[in-house]
């Protein structure tokens, strides 16, 4: 249970990244003012192969690995997309433009 609880906070965390940082790929100032979507959602898939992975080490030091087909991913991917949700929020819909 704490390693699901684990992966879980940390896959919310991890969705949020993107939307809180101005740095493409989080070290690389982007050329213009504001970072632009397609650099965000880069981000956002990358974050999500990175905790996928972090779940595929942890599930392997604790029983063998389950094989996974594309629905699985499809699911998982839909609800990181469904945790990144506040950090849209916050970026697109809250802040005041120039913040």
């Amino acid at each position: 249970m704490q390693n699901f609880v684990f992966i879980v906070g940390l896959a919310v965390f991890a969705a949020n990244l993107p939307f809180f940082s101005e740095k493409v790929f989080f070290f690389f100032k982007p050329k213009q003012e504001n970072k632009a979507f397609a650099f965000r959602f880069a981000e956002l898939l990358l974050l999500y192969f990175i905790v996928g992975l972090i779940a595929y080490w942890q599930e392997g030091r604790f029983s063998p690995v389950h094989q996974q087909n594309w629905p699985f991913y499809a699911t998982t991917f839909a609800l990181f997309v469904v945790f990144a949700w506040p950090g849209f929020v916050w970026r697109y819909f809250w802040r005041k433009p120039g913040i």
